[in-house]
């Protein structure tokens, strides 16, 4: 899912190689074919004009068009990597998982969600090998959300042996997850 920008910050000197880059370093912009990555961006590419729609701009599913040449960053589908669980996979990965487990309740049109998805994939990697973190979208798996009484999201659930044992709502600081997280270790 990509992420739309308001505003791209780096340093005038990288946007001047972008924009006019000496001969040795990368082809102007205008020479860069739609979908090929900007040289020395990661996660940033240009998107070709006819790709665009009238549904895509009013679609729930951002997608960044701003800029010059239409520059969309794509940074957030690599840099977060908490795995989705789904009506199939609840079973399994939830209820029946060794340890607990951290349910990130969500949904795509959120903005709160989007503001603690970051913190969720920290304590993910901070807690690496004694917690496990899934992310569950509300809108696509509304069963398991009414059966747990979510009323609102984004709420953070934490199952120990299938069984629900701590609820945090709202889009909270890191903090306030993990001392949730710690009675559970």
């Amino acid at each position: 899912m990509a992420t739309i920008l308001n505003s791209l910050t780096f340093p005038s000197s990288k946007l001047r190689t972008v924009l006019h880059p000496p001969p040795t370093v990368a082809p102007p912009i205008s020479n860069i074919s739609a979908g090929r990555s900007l040289p020395e961006f990661t996660g940033l590419k240009i998107q070709s004009s006819s790709k665009r729609s009238l549904s895509s701009l009013n679609s729930r599913k951002p997608r960044v068009s701003r800029c010059v040449g239409d520059i969309v960053c794509e940074a957030s589908q690599t840099a977060l990597d908490v795995p989705i669980v789904t009506d199939v996979t609840w079973n399994s990965l939830v209820l029946k998982a060794d340890g607990p487990v951290l349910v990130e309740f969500f949904a795509s049109w959120c903005g709160p969600c989007r503001i603690i998805h970051p913190e969720i994939c920290e304590l993910s990697k901070q807690y690496d090998g004694k917690l496990k973190c899934f992310k569950l979208n509300t809108d696509e798996s509304p069963s398991i959300a009414t059966r747990y009484g979510i009323r609102s999201i984004p709420t953070n659930v934490i199952f120990v042996n299938g069984e629900k044992k701590d609820a945090v709502i709202g889009a909270v600081p890191r903090s306030t997850l993990a001392d949730s997280i710690e009675k559970f270790l």
